[in-house]
């Protein structure tokens, strides 16, 4: 299993399980077929509503808590300076957790200053209930405001694709030492038929996800796959199997495009 490496030292699994929209027993059921599979990164969020079933999983998995990476994310309303720690308090109560591995705002609100939120994130690990924070759909110019603040953030979680591959994104996250995380790394499926997909699928004999998931890890990011499906979950979890060649990955940074599969809503 490959990892990845904060600025702050702490490792993260470059693969995880993506939770959105799974709910109820099928969630409770993705989420420990990913755990019996062989995962140990697990993407949840509080606008999910799915917290519970994550944590039922985790904890029928009988998986010890520090051979595990849990994340969630606090929506823009939990992120005034008075919100960040009630909440992060209540998504660790959800599931049943001493401690959130990575806590990330889940959008930027430019009405809420991110040196407020950044700082209530600080006093959250000072406190022991996250090991790290970071931001998710920050742009550059979000990035940059984030960083004047001084306070620490080591990750941003975007959409990423081929078919979005924001390459202007991601070299000034790999200058700043802020790993980067995809969801939707398959563009919600859009990605799959591509050209290019199918014929490295062809050449590899891999299917078109495991040859887009492995693209994403040859970036040094972590990808977080979203599936209900016990059979999918793991020819995701595969993808780790094999290696695309430079030139490869390079036919697939081609592809490029601004194809926005993600607009904000939950």
């Amino acid at each position: 299993m490959k990892t990845l490496t904060f600025k702050n030292g702490q490792t993260i699994p470059a693969l995880g399980l993506g939770t959105w929209k799974l709910k109820g027993d099928e969630c409770v059921r993705a989420v420990s077929a990913a755990l019996e599979i062989g995962y140990t990164h697990i993407d949840t969020a509080d606008a999910y509503d799915n917290h519970h079933e994550v944590g039922k999983a985790i904890k029928a998995s009988g998986i010890p808590r520090d051979a595990l990476f849990v994340t969630s994310k606090i929506w823009p309303d939990e992120q005034q300076k008075s919100a960040v720690i009630p909440a992060c308090e209540r998504i660790l109560s959800e599931l049943g957790l001493e401690y959130l591995d990575l806590l990330l705002m889940h959008w930027p609100d430019r009405s809420i200053p991110f040196a407020d939120t950044l700082g209530e994130m600080e006093k959250l690990r000072a406190q022991g209930l996250i090991r790290s924070n970071g931001v998710s759909n920050f742009t550059v110019h979000h990035l940059q405001d984030a960083l004047e603040t001084g306070k620490e953030f080591v990750a941003n979680q975007v959409e990423f694709h081929p078919t979005l591959n924001q390459k202007e994104l991601k070299a000034f996250c790999d200058e700043h030492q802020i790993l980067m995380t995809a969801y939707s790394p398959l563009a919600r499926g859009k990605d799959l038929d591509l050209p290019a997909i199918i014929e490295l699928a062809e050449k590899y004999e891999k299917t078109p996800a495991q040859i887009i998931i492995n693209w994403v890890l040859a970036k040094g990011m972590a990808a977080i796959p979203k599936s209900a499906t016990p059979r999918r979950i793991k020819e995701n979890w595969e993808a780790q199997n094999f290696e695309l060649s430079e030139e490869d990955v390079a036919k697939i940074d081609a592809i490029g495009g601004a194809n926005r599969v993600v607009d904000g809503t939950v």
